[in-house]
């Protein structure tokens, strides 16, 4: 079967996953309300700047770790926005999965350069 059958094939099927399905419903939910869409930038540019501070210094400053143990009740008191992140979440290590699974498969380390 040609390559590109088994890409589509594997399109659909990823589509009717439960981590995808999930995380699509939960996506939903944050695209039809202001106060959640902008709860969850507004914690996603606090996770950029957590992780671009221990990238660069090698650790996360008392500041950002003060606002992140601070956002977290907030979040989980917002059920839409914690449903999302917990869905996407879920998709995610799922997703690593099967990147490591097409990996393995090619044979191939694309980490040259990279420290593992």
């Amino acid at each position: 079967m040609n390559i590109y059958d088994k890409a589509n094939e594997f399109a659909a099927e990823l589509g009717k996953c439960d981590e995808v399905v999930k995380l699509r419903e939960a996506s939903k939910k944050i695209e039809g309300n202001e106060d959640n869409k902008k709860m969850l930038d507004d914690f996603r540019r606090l996770q950029i700047e957590a992780y671009t501070e221990q990238m660069q210094k090698g650790s996360i400053s008392e500041e950002i770790q003060e606002k992140l143990k601070n956002m977290g009740p907030v979040i989980s008191m917002n059920l839409a926005v914690s449903e999302y992140i917990q869905a996407e979440q879920r998709f995610s290590v799922m997703w690593d999965d099967v990147l490591k699974i097409l990996n393995d498969g090619i044979g191939i380390d694309f980490t040259f350069g990279m420290s593992k």
